[in-house]
């Protein structure tokens, strides 16, 4: 940790409380006092570690993308694929909104964040600021929800224990490669401190002893974590040039909207078929609970169990949650919002594995194409399941979670 982050003050982007930046032991982290999010971890040399890993990254990534990545023989034919070919299959079967959805989270936006993240870090090694750094930086942030390498790799785990009985799987090095692209990618992420990349620009904390800080309005950049004075409505972040805001605007009826639309997208995503199986030119549609069902049957709890969890219990959860947290937040209501802090926090980590499912069926398509002996077919459900995934992540980065404590510090005062 950098000596000149000593005595900085920081807000959690989660209930906006104030907090100075401390000094902690190696490998300790420093949460929240009012709701216990993370604000920040000590990682010697911090910069450093993340710019090898990042580095690390990339060429593991190249090997992912460049070999064979699994390959399934059954009858003396062999079907190889890499990893591009999970979208392009759903592509060319006329599902082209899937396959964009999954080249996008599997490849390009993992893509974009690694090497992103090298033009910020490279620079910063070297005591420098890259031009346009708080833009890239804003783009990097975005996309880091949307990157979904672990979830993609256990939609692979998947699909190889239910294709082990249909014919003999076949793992390509890009597998090897994509297992520790996962785990490198992981660590270089738990390795970056943000904070002693914005001490590169030189700009320093609000002053919180100062008179005029504490007779105004004070705004908590979320990109960077700059903390300012309100000016006026159509504020900028003087260190990354994100847009500034008090609360995140009409929060509550954008994150309403989206939960209902998801909501009438869960009806047709439950009740048409997902994924059609055909062996020997016969075969029976599957929804998504009648493929929980077949599992069962098979013997396969445990991987019944994941899928079961992943698209009917988390999809329903999430609504359930932010539907609470919304009337909480109407209701201005008092009760425990450390917990209801958490639940949110929940919402935002589990919502994005519902995705498994979407790449399970792409992986399958791509994979099991051998016309008359099997051939596994998307369904229209998955475009309606992934539709309903993705909006309500939208709904989770919509909702503010500080609007929960507003209503607790409106009681104090």
């Amino acid at each position: 940790m950098a000596d000149s982050l000593i005595g900085e003050v920081i807000a959690c982007h989660e209930c906006d409380h104030l907090h100075y930046y401390e000094q902690i032991p190696a490998g300790a982290k420093a949460n929240c006092l009012h709701c216990g999010n993370l604000l920040y971890r000590h990682v010697p040399d911090s910069l450093t570690r993340s710019l090898a890993l990042y580095i690390t990254a990339l060429i593991l990534f190249v090997i992912a993308n460049t070999f064979p990545f699994l390959s399934l023989e059954l009858g003396g034919r062999v079907v190889e694929n890499i990893l591009f070919s999970s979208g392009w299959a759903m592509y060319e079967l006329g599902m082209g909104e899937l396959g964009v959805l999954i080249f996008l989270t599997s490849i390009l936006f993992p893509l974009i964040v690694i090497v992103g993240m090298l033009y910020l870090l490279i620079p910063a090694c070297l005591g420098k600021v890259p031009p346009r750094m708080g833009q890239v930086y804003r783009l990097v942030n975005a996309l880091l929800p949307w990157s979904l390498i672990g979830v993609f790799m256990l939609g692979v785990l998947i699909g190889i224990v239910k294709l082990q009985d249909l014919a003999n799987v076949i793992f390509g090095p890009a597998l090897v490669a994509l297992a520790l692209l996962l785990v490198v990618y992981t660590a270089a992420r738990a390795s970056f401190n943000p904070h002693e990349l914005w001490l590169t620009t030189g700009h320093t904390s609000l002053d919180l002893d100062n008179d005029e800080a504490k007779n105004n309005k004070i705004l908590n950049c979320h990109t960077c974590g700059f903390l300012d004075l309100e000016t006026d409505d159509h504020q900028h972040c003087v260190r990354c040039h994100s847009p500034l805001h008090h609360r995140i605007n009409n929060s509550v009826e954008t994150t309403w909207a989206l939960l209902l639309t998801a909501i009438v997208l869960l009806i047709p995503a439950n009740i048409y078929p997902v994924m059609t199986v055909i062996r020997f030119g016969q075969g029976e549609p599957n929804t998504i609970l009648s493929g929980v069902l077949h599992l069962i049957e098979s013997g396969m709890w445990g991987l019944a169990m994941i899928v079961f969890v992943a698209s009917i219990v988390v999809p329903a959860m999430k609504l359930m949650i932010l539907s609470f947290l919304l009337i909480s937040v109407q209701k201005k209501s008092l009760w425990r919002p450390r917990d209801r802090t958490l639940l949110y926090r929940v919402t935002e980590v589990v919502g994005a594995w519902s995705m498994v499912d979407i790449f399970l069926v792409g992986l399958l398509s791509a994979l099991v194409s051998l016309d008359a002996l099997s051939t596994i077919r998307p369904g229209i459900g998955a475009i309606f399941f992934a539709g309903a995934v993705v909006i309500t992540m939208f709904a989770a980065q919509s909702f503010d979670s500080r609007l929960i404590w507003d209503n607790v510090r409106e009681k104090e005062q």
